[in-house]
């Protein structure tokens, strides 16, 4: 444990942002998988569903959860996954 002041501050600060990183990253992974499914289950509603994970992978990288080629890559490989399935 630290006893110094400012790294008893930045420990709180990091576990504050640590809880808010995992919040964003299980949201889009869940809005992934979902669009996952939905593609391989031949869903009618699985352009919005992919639609909604690319917003949410946009919205990590902003929040500097995940790296932007991580986000370019998935969002790539969902667009392609869609493609291939009509």
């Amino acid at each position: 444990m630290a006893n110094i002041k400012s790294q008893i501050k930045r420990n709180k600060q990091n576990e504050k942002r640590r809880l808010q990183n995992r919040v964003v990253r299980g949201s889009t992974r869940s809005a992934v998988s979902k669009a996952r499914a939905a593609i391989g289950g031949q869903q009618e509603n699985s352009e919005e569903l992919v639609l909604k994970a690319i917003v949410a992978l946009d919205k990590a990288v902003q929040k500097g959860v995940i790296h932007k080629n991580n986000a370019a890559r998935k969002k790539s490989r969902l667009m392609k996954k869609l493609a291939a399935s009509k």
